[in-house]
């Protein structure tokens, strides 16, 4: 596999990073992980720009093209022969070389990573999901961000390590519904869809704003606040969001049955996704 590195195009068993990079050595770095449609990255300027913030946010000083991206990608995904296929792609931008021990000083010579896999079937509608023993911690700033900092959600994935199928949500130390493992989650009660608020600290994700706004040109309301978990039990439909499996129904919910893909209102979303997924390169487009 071809990926990019540094400015450069070479294969993956080619790679280096220095030893006291310290996105390795103290987890300084972040990332995006976008789906493009045959050549055509969704919403791509909406990744940028979240990563742009976090890049400010860790100290990393590193203006992102987008334009440089946009090629960057055009020509992996040729390298890769992926032009007919769909892929998901990771850019991922770590502090680079520092002195070691010394954790306040500029970066100005990051880490740039950027490579593509094939993209998960779309075909896979439903879900299965259930609430996480294990706490969300707290974002370590004054916002989540998508960082080296994985612990949390590994230790998730560790939790339900025999339930490979299930997606597990959070809650917070507070005990108000959060966030996904790998994902953002809302409900339907009604007529009304609700979704955890970014003050329980959750990613704001790309996916999420998506959705939100397509509710609106759907004219369904859209309510974000603290739910505890019992919220669940009365909802007719949940849908968990990411920008790799687009939406996604779940079925069951612990114990508790749901529409799945029959869901209407998951049906409504599911169609606008289809409509703007190859056109869109951001959310202020539509």
């Amino acid at each position: 596999m071809y990926i990019y590195c540094n400015s450069q195009f070479i294969k993956d068993t080619e790679a280096t990073i220095s030893p006291f990079d310290h996105g390795f050595l103290y987890g300084i770095g972040a990332f995006e992980t976008f789906r493009i449609y045959k050549g055509f990255p969704f919403l791509l300027h909406d990744h940028l720009r979240r990563l742009q913030e976090a890049l400010r946010e860790l100290g990393i000083y590193y203006q992102i093209d987008f334009d440089e991206i946009k090629s960057i990608i055009k020509q992996l995904v040729k390298l890769n022969g992926f032009e007919e296929e769909d892929v998901t792609a990771r850019l991922n931008i770590s502090a680079g070389v520092g002195e070691v021990g010394k954790l306040v000083q500029d970066y100005r010579q990051p880490t740039i990573l950027l490579f593509i896999r094939k993209a998960p079937s779309l075909d896979v509608e439903e879900k299965n999901a259930a609430f996480l023993k294990l706490r969300r911690n707290t974002p370590e700033g004054d916002f989540r961000l998508k960082s080296h900092h994985y612990l949390n959600n590994i230790l998730g994935k560790r939790e339900l390590i025999n339930h490979p199928d299930v997606e597990g949500i959070f809650l917070t130390k507070e005990g108000y519904i959060a966030e996904g493992i790998v994902s953002n989650i809302f409900w339907i009660k009604g007529s009304k869809v609700y979704t955890p608020s970014l003050d329980t600290g959750i990613l704001n994700g790309i996916t999420r704003l998506f959705v939100i706004k397509c509710l609106a040109i759907l004219n369904i309301p859209c309510e974000e606040g603290f739910y505890p978990k019992e919220e669940i039990k009365d909802a007719s439909e949940v849908l968990i969001t990411n920008s790799s499996q687009e939406i996604l129904a779940v079925k069951k919910f612990d114990s508790y049955e749901l529409a799945g893909k029959d869901g209407e209102v998951y049906g409504k979303l599911n169609e606008l996704y289809a409509r703007f997924r190859s056109k869109l390169l951001s959310i202020d487009e539509m």
